[in-house]
C-alpha cells in the first residue's frame, strides 16, 4: 500500500510523463531489449521499430500514474494487459526485470534533480504493486486454463491439418493439437499465442481465433505483411508443420444480448468478427455484418459470409471498397466508410451493440460516426491488434 506522500510524488509527476512519456518508455525499452535478451520474445519488434509500443506505454503509465489512488477508474486497461500477458505467457520472473528497467529509465530521463530518491522509490512502490495486481490475476488465469475440459499451461504443440487462402493476402492456418487430446473452448472475440523459432530465434504473436469453438481444431487467419517476420515464416509453412500455441485469452468477447447486434471491421480486422458472427447467427439476433476492404482481390471471406446470409434471413451485409474495377464481384460502395453510409446500413433504430476493429484510423472514424449517429457509446466495443492506444 501507498503512503499519502508516494502517492503525491506520483501524481506529481504526470505533467512530466504527459510531455515526455514516451521519450522515457523508448529509453526503457532500449535498455531493456538490449540488456535482457531472455524477454525480447514477449515484444514485437515492428512495434519498437514503428514507435507504437513506446508510444502505448507511455500512455498506459500516465493512465496508471493519474489514477494511482482509485485504480478502479482504470477501466478495461487492466483486464486488456492481463490477457495480453497470459496469452505470451509473461511469468512473474519477468517482472523484476521490467521494473528495474523502468526505475533506471525513469532516473536517467528525468534525471536526478527531478527523479530524487523519494520519487524512485515512489515509483519502486507503485510498480510493485502494479506487479502484485497483475501476477496475482494472471496466476487465476494460467490456472484456469490448466484446469479446465482441454486445457492446458505453457506452449502446446499443434499441425497444421489445412491451409486455405482466403485472399491474395491472408491464408487461414487450421490448427489440431498433435497429441490428439481434447481442446479447451474460447469466447468469440479472443485470440491465441503463438510460438515459433525464426532463424534460430524465438518469436511470439496473438492471433485472434477466426471460427466460432468447435472442441477440434483452432483457426486463425492470418495477413502476409511486407516485411513481417512472423506472418511471412507463417505463410512459408505447409499442411503438416508443427507450431506451438499458448492457450486462448483475451476479454473483447462478444457480449450475450438480443440487441441487434452491429459487426463493423477493416481489413484483416474481420478475423475475430467471424467467429462472433457465427455465434450471434446460432440466435435470433438481428446482425448487421459491414467489411472495408482496399479491393476484392484482398477482400476475404466474402464468399463465407455470403453463403450464410442467403441461410440466415436475420444477417443483413454489407461491403465498402476504397477502389473497385474489372469483373470481380462489385461492393455495395466504393471509397471510404463515410458516417451517410454507415448511417444507412445501421438499423433505424440505434439502440445496437456494435463491435469493431481495423487499422487504428478506421477506428477512430468508425468510433466518431457511430457516436455522431447517436449508438450509445456504452455499447461500442473495439479491440487493437497490438499494443492498446488511445483513438481519440
Amino acid at each position: 500500500m501507498l503512503c499519502a506522500e508516494q502517492i503525491a510524488l506520483i501524481k506529481a509527476t504526470v505533467p512530466l510523463l504527459e510531455s515526455g512519456g514516451e521519450a522515457l518508455t523508448t529509453h526503457f525499452y532500449n535498455l531493456m531489449l538490449s540488456e535482457h535478451p531472455e524477454v525480447r520474445p514477449l515484444f514485437n519488434q515492428a512495434h519498437q521499430a514503428s514507435g507504437e509500443q513506446p508510444r502505448a506505454l507511455a500512455n498506459g503509465v500516465l493512465m496508471y500514474a493519474r489514477h494511482i489512488d482509485r485504480l478502479d477508474a482504470l477501466g478495461p486497461l487492466v483486464g486488456q494487459i492481463i490477457n495480453k500477458h497470459v496469452a505470451l505467457q509473461v511469468q512473474p520472473e519477468h517482472y523484476p526485470i521490467v521494473g528495474g528497467c523502468l526505475l533506471r529509465a525513469i532516473r536517467e530521463v528525468l534525471g536526478e534533480e527531478i527523479a530524487t530518491d523519494a520519487v524512485i522509490d515512489a515509483w519502486a512502490a507503485a510498480y510493485q504493486q502494479l506487479a502484485d495486481i497483475l501476477i496475482g490475476n494472471e496466476e487465476q488465469l494460467y490456472q484456469a486454463k490448466a484446469e479446465a475440459p482441454g486445457g492446458w499451461r505453457g506452449a502446446r504443440r499443434f499441425r497444421i491439418a489445412r491451409k486455405v487462402a482466403e485472399s491474395e493476402e491472408i491464408s487461414s492456418f487450421h490448427l489440431q493439437p498433435e497429441d490428439g487430446g481434447p481442446l479447451l473452448d474460447f469466447l468469440p472475440g479472443q485470440y491465441i499465442g503463438l510460438r515459433l523459432q525464426i532463424d534460430g530465434e524465438e518469436v511470439r504473436r496473438n492471433y485472434s481465433l477466426s471460427a466460432a469453438s468447435n472442441g477440434r481444431e483452432y483457426r486463425i487467419s492470418v495477413k502476409r505483411e511486407p516485411g513481417g517476420v512472423v506472418s511471412n515464416a507463417l505463410h512459408a509453412l505447409d499442411e503438416g508443420a508443427v507450431v506451438e500455441l499458448f492457450a486462448p485469452a483475451g476479454d473483447f468477447t462478444l457480449q450475450p444480448g438480443d440487441k441487434p447486434l452491429v459487426l463493423i471491421s477493416g481489413g484483416v480486422g474481420i478475423t475475430p468478427t467471424l467467429a462472433m458472427l457465427e455465434q450471434a447467427l446460432a440466435t435470433s439476433r438481428p446482425v448487421h455484418f459491414i467489411h472495408c476492404a482496399r479491393n476484392a482481390g484482398v477482400h476475404a471471406f466474402r464468399r463465407t459470409v455470403d453463403a450464410l446470409a442467403e441461410r440466415h434471413a436475420q444477417l443483413r451485409h454489407f461491403y465498402c471498397y476504397d477502389e473497385h474495377e474489372g469483373e470481380a464481384a462489385a461492393p455495395d460502395a466504393v471509397g471510404l466508410l463515410t458516417e451517410d453510409r454507415l448511417a444507412a446500413w445501421l438499423p433505424a433504430d440505434r439502440d445496437v451493440d456494435a463491435y469493431f476493429l481495423g487499422p487504428k484510423p478506421f477506428m477512430a472514424a468508425v468510433k466518431r460516426q457511430l457516436k455522431a449517429l447517436g449508438v450509445p457509446e456504452r455499447q461500442t466495443r473495439y479491440e487493437f491488434f497490438g499494443p492498446a492506444s488511445a483513438l481519440e
